[in-house]
């Protein structure tokens, strides 16, 4: 039994973190060619824009999380019709949520990037990108809608291959928009736009080929689904509304302390960091089916070894990732730092150092914070979730960057994932003393 639990692991888990690393990369690539076109102030005027890029996401995250964790229950529970009403419901969530954002995007581009610390050197730059990205929104959305319902539809290629080519796509684009046809910022945002649309036509094959158990359904409106849907996703959206509170804290931090150099330079760490992230949140993603499944059938064994199992990945991805990075900090700056810019080099290269320390921790709370999640232990999820964010780090960058400088500011994160798992352990062993 072991083996076949362990076999399935690997199979979903494997295939999401392909596609996660994959998606994660539409930022990232953004970052490269954005260093390369628009240098130090460019990658700046990004790093204030990917907050609400995260808020994005998160918003889908927790559509998409939520309305699948609750359809994988109620297929394995055989209620076939419910689980169609939830997947419509978070179709129709998307279009209301979407239509916010766009007009956010339309009206609000401006006032956002000065609330988000754009100055008049960088204010341009990310009203641009963020009336791009923010028109786009309800596609971000569908596109994580469908990545999490046909992974829970039992196709987890599928959703591989949408991840990866979407993500290319926008390597693609991101070179022709800003290289060839000279689009600046806008050419950037655009490229990025497209990628989940890419994504989702690829995603679409799932209804083509006749595979999908799941369809929308017409009717009116459910609320309590729609609280259920929001309730256990939850977390993932206050998970993604963390990181951008720890964005714009370390942004406005780090702005009074190095200007936009290290602005810049904490753009190139958040960047790559983001990458690392979605690798852990790609484990979790990638169990949610499974966890799912093995709650609604009651299966304490396979939760157990699912969890271990999902605990050693994300340890042993932390650790390859510190090796690698630490081994190869010159050069991976190099790669972002466009114009060699020594202030920034310095800057980037202290925060490697300090600051990947603290993934050690992070994946074992990201990956307890989706567990929680996928079991229906929603109130556990948040508080996770939300202690990561804004109620353990912000206080911390805060103190600790008075104290050390930028030394304090890499410091914070380390320490803040670290008391969390400590917070993590222990609602942990509350719930198992219970059970």
């Amino acid at each position: 039994m072991e083996n076949s639990i362990l076999k399935v692991f690997i199979k979903y888990v494997s295939l999401n973190v392909l596609g996660m690393i994959g998606l994660s990369c539409y930022i990232l690539a953004d970052t490269f060619f954005i260093a390369k076109a628009l240098g130090a102030l460019g990658i700046a005027a990004l790093n204030f824009s990917i907050s609400v890029y995260s808020l994005i996401h998160g918003t889908g995250l927790m559509i998409s999380i939520g309305g699948a964790t609750r359809y994988t229950i109620l297929k394995s529970q055989r209620r076939d019709k419910e689980a169609n009403i939830i997947f419509a419901t978070c179709i129709k969530l998307n279009l209301i949520i979407g239509v916010i954002f766009t007009l956010a995007g339309i009206f609000g581009a401006k006032p956002l990037a000065l609330i988000l610390g754009a100055d008049i050197s960088t204010l341009p730059m990310t009203k641009t990108y963020l009336m791009t990205i923010l028109c786009f929104t309800p596609f971000f959305i569908l596109n994580n809608i469908m990545l999490a319902f046909v992974r829970n539809d039992n196709n987890s290629k599928l959703p591989m291959a949408a991840m990866l080519i979407g993500s290319f796509s926008n390597i693609v684009l991101d070179y022709v928009f800003m290289f060839s046809m000279k689009m600046g910022m806008f050419g950037a945002a655009f490229a990025t736009c497209l990628a989940p649309m890419i994504s989702t036509v690829i995603l679409s094959i799932h209804f083509v080929k006749r595979k999908n158990s799941f369809k929308y359904v017409r009717g009116k409106i459910v609320f309590s689904y729609i609280w259920d849907i929001l309730k256990l996703g939850s977390s993932a959206l206050i998970s993604e509304i963390s990181s951008t509170i720890v964005l714009i804290t370390f942004n406005l931090v780090i702005l009074g302390l190095k200007g936009n150099l290290g602005v810049a330079a904490y753009g190139i760490i958040a960047n790559i960091a983001l990458v690392v992230l979605s690798i852990f949140a790609a484990i979790g993603q990638g169990i949610q089916p499974i966890v799912s499944k093995g709650h609604g059938l009651n299966n304490h064994e396979l939760l157990k070894k699912v969890l271990k199992y999902a605990l050693l990945a994300s340890t042993f991805v932390a650790l390859i990732m510190y090796i690698g990075m630490h081994s190869n900090i010159d050069r991976i700056i190099g790669i972002f730092n466009g114009q060699k810019d020594l202030e920034i080099a310095r800057i980037a290269e202290m925060g490697f150092k300090i600051y990947f320390m603290g993934f050690f921790f992070a994946g074992v709370n990201i990956i307890a914070a989706m567990y929680f999640s996928a079991t229906e232990h929603a109130r556990e999820a948040f508080i996770i979730s939300v202690m990561r964010g804004c109620i353990v780090i912000v206080p911390l960058v805060l103190l600790l960057s008075r104290i050390w400088g930028m030394a304090g500011v890499w410091s914070a994160f380390v320490l803040a994932e670290l008391i969390v798992t400590v917070i993590a352990v222990f609602i942990a062993n509350i719930k198992k003393s219970r059970q």
